[in-house]
């Protein structure tokens, strides 16, 4: 069962996030958080698991390392770590998209399995609202983004080969399945 810490990090994450919407959209950037904090519980996560996906975004968007630390106090080492291990800039003005995601996919495989659900829900929650939005939009969806379609495809597919290695199941097929999609 959750406790009030969960609604103590659901409220500061809407608190962090509350001007933020989704790429180019009028949907509130809290409803991502909340989706991946669902996938997380649906999948046999734990208060700490769901927590930090409520906070997955907040280094990395909202205040950097002093975000972390702030995490780390009011919500423990757990959580934080596992914001952390979601975390691939806690600059505001990040550096280039693909030695940044290059970093990432290298240090993914060998993140504990905690972490590893909260960004496994993350990447299926974010390939299936781009899948949604692009069977609305068609290839215009891609110019959300900082990069050419491919690069997103590649991206995507990258993740979805860790998840399938590190952490199969359920969710890493569900992931697998928005890839597919995606590049038909």
């Amino acid at each position: 069962m959750l406790t009030s810490r969960f609604d103590e990090a659901f409220a500061y994450a809407r608190l962090l996030h509350n001007k933020q919407t989704r790429k180019q959209s009028q949907t509130p950037y809290i409803s991502h958080l909340m989706s991946v904090s669902s996938l997380v519980l649906e999948h046999s996560g734990d208060e700490d698991q769901a927590i930090a996906a409520l906070l997955h975004d907040a280094a990395e968007d909202c205040g950097g390392t002093e975000t972390l630390e702030i995490i780390r106090t009011r919500f423990g080492e757990a959580v934080a770590q596992i914001v952390a291990d979601c975390t691939d800039s806690y600059d505001q003005i990040k550096s280039p998209w693909k030695p940044r995601k290059l970093a990432y996919i290298s240090e993914l495989p060998h993140k504990p399995k905690s972490s590893l659900l909260v960004s496994l829900a993350d990447k299926t929650h974010n390939a299936e609202c781009i899948y949604s939005d692009w069977l609305v939009l068609g290839d215009l969806v891609y110019d959300r983004f900082s990069v050419e379609r491919d690069e997103t495809l590649w991206y995507y597919r990258e993740m979805s080969n860790i998840f399938q290695a590190g952490h199969p199941g359920p969710l890493a097929n569900r992931l697998e399945r928005a890839v597919i999609a995606l590049k038909a």
